[in-house]
């Protein structure tokens, strides 16, 4: 760049975060450490993720939905670029705790705009800040059931994920990982249509799943036997097996000596020393080998997060009761006077929204306190109606 002037390249990797000397001398991005992506375990793990997907998205939008089979590859940025559609919808939800880096989705315009006329049941639904929430609530089931599966490995404690962000935006302008990373295609075909989800997650993250699902062995340095290595020992026992009972037919074996005791008198053993007993009769004690037992890493809030959440306990938001939504031409909003009555999608005592954030959160009724209007909470929404109900 004798001439000073910046590239369309180098002009993308700032965009997306990427730092100009990551740019190799042909304007490129370079591809950085090597990282070991094993992709034929990722495969066998989006595999287990992919009916899951299809449930989740069939039973938000209501329509028929699959997913084919996954393709796992290990890529860099350029080469996700070249598989995207110029304007793309990004959604960040990078895992915290036992895994770091980078992971996002990506879909095409289409496919959220698709969504979310499906789960608004609505035609040519506008790709606005309730739609983007929308997309986000809607991929972040599918990495809730990641973390569940990575948990059975129990190789992950603490996994957890970030709150999904979704943006509308230029494909170049994408937080894409940097360096080499693992890119999972999933083909789907929801309501008769093809799309394709893209997920990248960071190289190293990338790695550690795939050691997980791979199955590799780790070094034993805990002094725990393993079944081979008892076995061995049986078998070096002269077919002995472990607990001291001798096999059918062989003599019990001992050292021909009178019980030893060691110790300071009266049988008791020397401070810090164990009791050795060696006599007829008697065979050296094995020990207890037991598998490690984990806590089940579903359950309630831990210590830590209960007081993180303590830190934001006196944060104000925003709460309203929505009494119903209606749709009106221009002309009968211009043609609105004082007393105009407007009809709203509610029926006479159907219970009313109440939104934290414009999210709906809970149904209630509308009650009457002190000639102040107030509502009563009937119901609490699940994580699955709060995304149903967006509108």
């Amino acid at each position: 760049m004798s001439d000073g002037a910046i590239s369309q390249d180098e002009i993308d990797a700032l965009l997306s975060g990427v730092p100009i000397d990551g740019l190799n001398a042909s304007g490129q991005v370079s591809n950085g450490p090597s990282v070991n992506i094993d992709t034929n375990a990722l495969t066998k793990f989006a595999e287990e993720l992919k009916q899951p997907l299809a449930e989740n998205l069939k039973q938000m939008t209501g329509a028929e939905c699959t997913v084919s089979s996954v393709v796992v590859e290990s890529a860099v940025r350029d080469q996700l670029l070249a598989k995207l559609p110029e304007m793309v919808i990004a959604v960040m939800a990078d895992f915290s705790n036992a895994l770091s880096g980078d992971h996002i989705y990506i879909i095409s315009t289409e496919l959220a705009q698709k969504l979310v006329s499906l789960i608004n049941k609505e035609e040519d639904a506008t790709l606005d800040d309730m739609s983007l929430s929308i997309i986000s609530e809607t991929l972040s089931t599918h990495t809730n059931d990641e973390i569940t599966a990575l948990d059975k490995t129990q190789k992950f404690p603490g996994l957890a994920c970030n709150p999904a962000e979704s943006v509308n935006m230029p494909k170049a302008m994408v937080r894409i990982p940097q360096n080499k990373f693992a890119l999972f295609s999933y083909p789907i075909t929801l309501d008769g249509t093809p799309y394709t989800i893209w997920e990248a997650i960071a190289g190293e993250a990338a790695v550690s799943i795939g050691k997980a699902y791979g199955g590799e062995p780790e070094a034993n340095g805990t002094g725990a036997l393993s079944a081979a290595d008892m076995a061995s020992m049986q078998n070096l026992a002269g077919g002995m097996p472990m607990g001291g009972q001798p096999q059918m037919g062989m003599p019990q074996m001992g050292m021909g000596m009178p019980q030893m005791n060691m110790g300071m008198g009266m049988g008791q053993p020397m401070m810090g020393m164990p009791q050795m007993n060696m006599g007829m009769g008697q065979v050296m004690n094995t020990p207890n080998v037991q598998a490690l037992q984990y806590p089940n890493l579903q359950g309630g809030m831990t210590s830590g997060e209960q007081g993180n959440i303590s830190l934001i306990m006196d944060v104000f938001m925003e709460m309203t009761v929505e009494l119903g939504r209606t749709k009106k031409q221009i002309r009968d909003i211009l043609g609105m006077g004082e007393g105009t009555i407007i009809e709203l999608d509610k029926l006479a005592g159907e219970p009313v929204d109440i939104l934290v954030n414009h999210k709906p959160i809970a149904k209630g009724e509308v009650v009457v306190i002190d000639e102040n209007f107030g509502v009563r909470v009937t119901e609490i929404l699940s994580p699955l109606e709060r995304v149903s109900d967006l509108h």
